[in-house]
């Protein structure tokens, strides 16, 4: 008879199951965009038209340098609400 997996070491409702899944999937993520955007250009062509597709896109390899302006203006905006809400 096979015993019943106790999940109680697991924390609270398996909060620890859903931050490595949330962390399982950022890792994925991260690997699928860096093989479209960066990878897929240095292999050599693809048969496959799927992958052929993937490696001729110019979309993403832009992607990444144009979003990083956007992101510094964003931390920065965060940061000024916050101390204007502070001192306020």
């Amino acid at each position: 008879m096979r015993e019943k997996l106790d999940l109680r070491f697991l924390g609270c409702n398996g909060r620890v199951i859903t931050g490595l899944a949330f962390i399982t999937s950022g890792v994925i993520s991260f690997l699928l965009f860096f093989f479209a955007a960066i990878l897929s250009k240095l292999l050599p062509p693809f048969q496959n038209p799927v992958l052929r597709a993937i490696q001729d896109d110019r979309y993403y390899c832009f992607l990444v340098p144009l979003t990083i302006p956007v992101i510094v203006i964003a931390v920065y905006l965060h940061w000024l609400s916050m101390k204007l809400f502070k001192h306020a």
